[in-house]
């Protein structure tokens, strides 16, 4: 280690010269990272649903499937659009109500059903399928070349719309969350630091980081847009600490020696001791995320787990290189920092420490209530502005035809005719369900299957399967209970007619996606918690401390994620997952900081109250710093985002950094102070310490 810090210190400007070559690797990984805008493509594959998607695409050649409804236009201007939107690319087919039959049949022996199904008051609806899946790249620009054939008085629906305006979206915001975090991070930091200079050199180091880690995202193949969007922020504001622990270290030791060069050697040796155990915990945060089945837990975690580490290594190499390359300019920046002398607010924190107490317990049971009773979404629609092309198209279908949501039946090809028709007739019968379109619906006992063009038999069957239709009422929406159970119904009824039939579309994955992630949100809790457990009573030497650092945590986690309950705010189905985790991850290091103080000094003989009172008066501004620089980061972008799951998330982590400071600050000491005895039984080194002492006490005696 000794060698590493003067290695650093001597190399400093090699070091920064191959640190600034490795931006231009990282800058192209970057640019060719796909990016994924689709939240159901990391279901777990084996889910009926999902491999009926597959079913659908490999059997019929029709992946993404979209409703496109069309105002104020004769039959022969629909005729003719529908012409131009079989012709985009990767549009597979186009089914409207006068592709159903051969010209020379007439439509009127088509049962009045089909007619009302795809038109209504001067309204006609289209379904459109794609030959690529519903987040594929050809789909994304076959849904913005539909829309340019059209005017404004055509409106698309389906995930991949969705998915469409999602990506505009993001593509749009994402610049701007990266400024905004960074001018609110200064801000925070020119306040709290001592130097003008120096947030501008965290920001260079950690900037540098943050390019290697969203440039190594290459070689992931691509990572969600939720990743992306958080990755850099999230990035910034957890690696701070580090950044903030070398900086106070340096000066400290720099108040020692007065030798630069070996106050950094001592500073980076320090930093090295330090951030190891709390840098840990956070990555066990992010990787506990990976057991989640639902694969965006490993999609994000993976990201910033990666992230912490590499905002690790730059904390002890870019960081020291900088700073003494730019010391000069930082002493000519030198300024007063906003904190100023908390020893009497340590002295009070400590000695009326039942109060404290009582605010927790007053406090815990409500929380606890409200974290477990807050509203979650699932609707995808719900997370983006009212006015966007999709939610104003998805509103307009709902309105105009009473569509909630379209699913899709795959049963067996030779299933019998008479089966076929008798399903139709029972899954119509389901409570919500306004029409099923299939061939043999479509066909009665009147028609023969020969006088329908060819295209559209091999529309509805395919491979080993046939197809069908179900358009559901407007009150049967994605994600909603009338939806799920009625899914339940029709399914029932599929798996009575063929047993390896399934009901697949939006609604049923999303559906799934519900039961995955809630068993899921359990599993990686719980992991978590022994993950961070294991490694603080590893770090602390201690069976104790891990019980009572990580309930700290949890109270303010309770705090955080009860409070959307009581002020009646939804929440992403993402947000809990992955916020409970982030926050006992990314803010057990302000617990680790003060409780390591503290047992410091009572190894070195130090009495309870004053151990204490040392450890809260020591970690105050480093964890206020750092607590208020991950809160500047994240809740500007909370603000300005207008996709309500970035702006959730980061309207909790904001949150959730404040909450755990101050969680840290009045009620940890509480809990030292009262548990120290059992601490003390229970820890390495003050169990030696302390039977030392007490054997000279009773020897003295």
């Amino acid at each position: 280690m000794d060698l590493f810090a003067r290695t650093v210190v001597k190399r400093r400007y090699i070091i920064l010269i191959i640190c600034l070559a490795l931006l231009i690797p990282s800058v192209i990984g970057m640019l060719n990272t796909r990016i994924n805008y689709d939240m159901l493509t990391y279901l777990p594959k084996d889910l009926d649903t999902v491999k009926g998607q597959d079913i659908l695409l490999n059997d019929f050649g029709k992946g993404a499937f979209s409703l496109v409804l069309v105002e104020n236009k004769t039959p022969e201007e629909v005729a003719d659009l529908k012409n131009k939107i079989e012709g985009v690319d990767h549009v597979d087919s186009v089914l409207w109500y006068n592709t159903l039959l051969n010209t020379d049949v007439p439509m009127t022996i088509l049962p009045n059903k089909y007619y009302e199904a795809f038109n209504k008051d001067g309204g006609t609806l289209m379904a459109v399928f794609f030959d690529s899946s519903t987040s594929a790249d050809e789909t994304i620009k076959a849904i913005g070349d539909i829309r340019s054939l059209s005017d404004n008085d055509v409106y698309i629906t389906g995930m991949s719309a969705l998915v469409k305006d999602l990506k505009d979206l993001c593509e749009k915001e994402e610049p701007v969350y990266v400024g905004i975090a960074v001018l609110c991070a200064v801000a925070a930091m020119i306040a709290f630091l001592d130097s003008w200079a120096i947030p501008f050199i965290f920001l260079a180091s950690i900037g540098m980081a943050i390019v290697y880690n969203l440039g190594t995202n290459f070689f992931l193949g691509d990572i969600s847009y939720i990743t992306k969007a958080l990755a850099a922020v999230l990035q910034l504001a957890v690696t701070m600490d580090y950044s903030i622990f070398l900086w106070h270290s340096f000066e400290e030791e720099n108040d020692r020696t007065h030798d630069k060069e070996t106050a950094m050697v001592d500073a980076i040796k320090n930093t090295l001791t330090a951030v190891i155990g709390s840098s840990v915990t956070t990555i066990a945060g992010f990787i506990a995320l990976c057991f989640m089945s639902y694969t965006l837990g490993a999609d994000l975690g993976i990201v910033m787990a990666k992230g912490v580490l590499l905002g690790v290594i730059g904390s002890v190499t870019t960081l020291p290189a900088m700073l003494l390359i730019f010391d000069g300019i930082v002493e000519k920046t030198r300024h007063r920092s906003l904190i100023g002398d908390v020893h009497k607010l340590s002295h009070f924190i400590v000695h009326k420490s039942w109060i404290f107490v009582i605010i927790f317990f007053v406090v815990l049971f409500p929380a606890v209530y409200g974290y477990n009773n807050t509203n979650i979404y699932y609707d995808m629609s719900s997370a983006l502005p009212k006015n966007i092309n999709f939610v104003v198209s998805n509103e307009k279908v709902m309105k105009d035809f009473n569509i909630g949501t379209t699913h899709m039946v795959l049963v067996d090809k030779d299933m019998s005719k008479t089966d076929a028709q008798n399903m139709i007739n029972e899954m119509e019968d389901v409570k919500g369900v306004k029409n099923v379109i299939g061939l043999d619906g479509i066909l009665g006992n009147q028609i023969p299957e020969e006088m329908l063009p060819d295209k559209i038999v091999k529309d509805f069957k395919s491979g080993d399967y046939q197809m069908m239709i179900i358009n559901t009422e407007s009150k049967y929406r994605v994600a909603s209970k009338y939806v799920n159970q009625q899914l339940t119904s029709l399914n029932q009824i599929v798996k009575k007619y063929d047993s390896k039939g399934t009901v697949i579309g939006e609604a049923a994955c999303t559906k799934d996606l519900m039961k995955t992630t809630n068993r899921d949100f359990a599993i990686v809790s719980w992991i978590s918690i022994a993950m961070i457990f294991v490694i603080i009573m590893l770090v602390l030497k201690s069976l104790s401390l891990p019980f009572i650092l990580e309930l700290t945590i949890y109270f303010a986690i309770f705090i955080n994620l009860g409070l959307p309950y009581y002020t009646n705010t939804w929440l992403p189905f993402i947000a809990p997952i992955c916020l409970s985790t982030i926050q006992l991850g990314s803010t057990v290091d302000y617990a680790i900081l003060m409780t390591t103080r503290y047992k410091r000094e009572r190894i070195e003989g130090g009495g309870k109250n004053d151990s204490i009172v040392t450890a809260v008066e020591t970690s105050i501004p480093s964890i206020v710093t750092s607590a208020v620089g991950f809160f500047a980061a994240t809740f500007g972008v909370s603000l300005y985002s207008d996709i309500d799951i970035i702006s959730s998330m980061c309207t909790l982590m904001a949150r959730g950094a404040l909450i755990s400071m101050l969680a840290v600050i009045f009620i940890l000491p509480a809990f030292l102070r009262i548990l120290d005895p059992i601490i003390i039984r229970t820890t390495g080194g003050l169990r030696q310490v302390y039977g030392k002492h007490r054997k000279e006490e009773v020897k003295a005696a």
